[in-house]
């Protein structure tokens, strides 16, 4: 990797700052919330993707073998660094940690993120620590996990670059491996390529099909422009004479934006025969130089170009993108700060202030929210009292003018309870009594609809209830939550019981008395003559053939029945299918008499009478239930519960000897403060660390 060594490197400023950005949220141990530029590495097992990485390394140091040997994300940080002075020779405490391996170098070294402070010159050792650190989380069983492991390389043969390296694709579990480690592995591949700030290096073999590629076709399922997808072509010296990839270079097979670049890598014998790397990168150079199809495009080719293509690739992506980073990193610090705040410090002072402190906001928020004066007033949906004003104004208003008194009663059971209450004396005139009787029944009926908007009342108070126990503080103290959640449902069921008291006599206080003297009541002779104006507006008028003049009489004459007519009426079925000589039998009444179905003409007219009454008192009666029965529930419901909700409260909750149980905070609450803590702590970190570059 020596020729790496004369490359006039780029400022690795960049690409250092998101290395430290990376380092302050793996440290920490917290999920990183920024999106970082990254190169990911993608590819089959069989692809040689690890072969790339340890020639852009120059060194020997992933793991080797059969089946999946990468099971834990890499996150590989190479960074370049001079050599030391030969003439100084190596720091003293550098010299101790210095391996016995004769290979090692105290130019290069690592160091893992998970064992801080603790360098790694012996290569060797590395590969050993990424086994161990992977059998750790995942077991010896193959398995895989998504916890990645950060390796940090410094070295003065390599360019300042970070990458991703992922477990390799496959389709069949070999051993003891999950059988769905393909769909583990896919998924893994995925959330690392989908971020949009994730650059993918895109790892085939040249002989295979390019179609085929495992690496592509993970790639252009998130990246279908190839906008942002590099491909290494490996073991182009494995292709079959005559064979090359010149025309997937040019972008004539599957194009992708930032190209292709072509390298030779190790093969399996060299691998097991311990050749050196810098001979592999010698004899890669060489290849490219002589064969006939690349020579002219050499420079284009091999590791070396590969790894300053993506070094410059990294940097331009983090020029591009670090506006937008300062920016999440800032709305991030916001968002973690505004949460850390509302779970509050953990429990420090007096117990029973806390209480009152929290019964005395519960309760401030309750009557904001009835009178409409909270602040987060939304402006998509109705909520609070709004949703009261919405149940008595639709709800119960419409639902008491949904009645209908006439749905239940006909025109018959009119005429038979006229019938029934004039007793053993035809009425001459229309009975107050039917009257009476039947508008209470249908007043009684408005009962129903009352005790029902009570119900949606109460309904609508345990929904605020619900809503002011979402709030972070009561999270915090699920023991104090469940305790007032307790308290409050009991004081609503309490105040219940007057409340459907006072409706329910409400609207018997209406059916008890019928005020007929009610000035907005049609009395009975208005009603009388409203009838008979209708009635004699629907009879034909009698004209003479010979004048065309009315005859006397007109409209209003009498058409009186014959003596010995069949009786019209109620009574006119009974006597209908009777013979003279049956009739003059005076047989003796049925057990059951029912009225025929045809009315007479003056029992339509009283009959319309009396529905034109119970209409007009009726109307009166709707009218005031919808008025008062709000009223009432505002009263007994509503406004108590408003006013005395503190008093209750406090009874129930100010307990000396309950107040430490109720306050013990939440698992989550404890968890999560913590997590806030550890995120507000690295995004400060991160926020200094952005700000130093202009």
């Amino acid at each position: 990797m020596a020729q790496q060594a004369s490359v006039n490197v780029n400022d690795p400023g960049l690409i250092t700052l998101v290395n430290k950005l990376q380092d302050v949220f793996a440290t920490v141990g917290v999920q990183n919330p920024i999106d970082l530029p990254q190169i990911v590495v993608v590819g089959s097992q069989s692809s040689g993707k690890s072969s790339v990485l340890e020639n852009i390394v120059g060194r020997d140091f992933l793991p080797r073998g059969t089946g999946i040997v990468t099971r834990r994300p890499l996150v590989l940080q190479l960074v370049n660094r001079p050599a030391l002075a030969k003439a100084n020779g190596a720091p003293k405490e550098e010299a101790v940690m210095k391996s016995s391996d004769s290979a090692a170098n105290m130019d290069e070294w690592g160091e893992f993120l998970h064992i801080p402070g603790q360098k790694f010159y012996d290569f060797n050792k590395i590969r050993e620590e990424i086994v161990k650190e992977t059998d750790a989380k995942t077991g010896r069983n193959q398995g895989i996990s998504p916890l990645p492991i950060g390796l940090r390389i410094y070295s003065p043969n390599v360019l300042t670059l970070t990458l991703v390296d992922l477990p390799g694709m496959t389709r069949v579990p070999v051993g003891d491996q999950p059988k769905d480690i393909e769909r583990q592995i896919k998924d893994m591949i995925l959330k690392q390529i989908s971020k949009a700030n994730s650059i993918i290096l895109a790892v085939t073999a040249a002989n295979t099909d390019l179609a085929n590629s495992d690496g592509l076709k993970m790639a252009r399922e998130v990246d279908p422009e190839g906008q942002r997808t590099i491909g290494v072509l490996t073991k182009i010296d494995l292709m079959d004479q005559g064979t090359d990839v010149v025309d997937i270079l040019a972008g004539r097979i599957i194009p992708l934006r930032l190209g292709y670049v072509p390298v030779v890598n190790r093969g399996q014998r060299d691998i097991e025969s311990k050749k050196a790397i810098s001979a592999a990168l010698e004899h890669e150079k060489r290849f490219f130089e002589e064969h006939r199809a690349y020579r002219n495009k050499h420079a284009y080719c091999g590791t070396p170009y590969l790894a300053r293509k993506l070094n410059m690739i990294l940097m331009m992506h983090i020029k591009q993108t670090l506006p937008e980073i300062k920016a999440r990193i800032s709305s991030s610090l916001q968002k973690y700060s505004a949460e850390l705040s509302s779970l509050g410090d953990s429990l420090l002072g007096n117990s029973a202030n806390i209480v009152l402190n929290i019964i005395t906001e519960f309760c401030n928020e309750y009557r904001t929210v009835l009178e409409g004066n909270n602040q987060e007033l939304s402006s998509v949906e109705l909520s609070g009292g709004a949703r009261i004003s919405f149940v008595f104004h639709e709800l119960y208003a419409n639902g008491v003018k949904a009645v209908d008194p006439f749905d239940q009663v006909k025109d018959i059971d009119i005429r038979t309870i006229l019938y029934n209450s004039s007793g053993s004396s035809p009425a001459l005139f229309v009975g107050t009594t039917a009257f009476e009787l039947i508008v209470k029944q249908q007043i009684k009926r408005l009962e129903d609809p009352s005790l029902k908007c009570v119900s949606l009342v109460y309904d609508e108070l345990v929904r605020i209830l619900a809503h002011l126990l979402q709030k972070q503080l009561f999270r915090r103290y699920p023991s104090l939550k469940e305790k007032f959640h307790q308290v409050v449902i009991a004081f609503f069921k309490k105040a219940m019981s007057p409340t459907n008291k006072l409706v329910t006599d409400l609207v018997a206080m209406e059916a008890c008395y019928i005020n007929t003297g009610h000035p907005d009541f049609l009395n009975g002779h208005r009603a009388m003559a409203i009838v008979n104006d209708r009635h004699n507006a629907s009879k034909p008028v009698q004209v003479d053939p010979k004048t065309g003049k009315p005859l006397p009489g007109g409209r209003d004459s009498p058409n009186p029945q014959s003596l010995d007519s069949t009786p019209e009426g109620f009574f006119q079925s009974f006597f209908a299918s009777k013979n003279k000589k049956k009739m003059a039998a005076m047989e003796p009444p049925p057990a059951t008499l029912k009225a025929s179905g045809t009315l007479s003409e003056r029992e339509g007219i009283e009959v319309e009478v009396i529905k034109l009454l119970i209409s007009s008192y009726y109307n009166i009666v709707r009218r005031t239930v919808i008025d008062m029965v709000p009223k009432a529930i505002m009263l007994n419901l509503v406004q108590l519960t408003k006013e005395e909700m503190q008093r209750e409260l406090l009874e129930n909750l100010y307990k000396s000897d309950e107040l430490d149980s109720l306050l013990k905070e939440s698992e989550y609450t404890i968890r999560r403060r913590k997590e806030c803590q550890q995120m507000v702590e690295s995004l400060s970190r991160a926020s200094e660390i952005v700000n130093t570059v202009g």
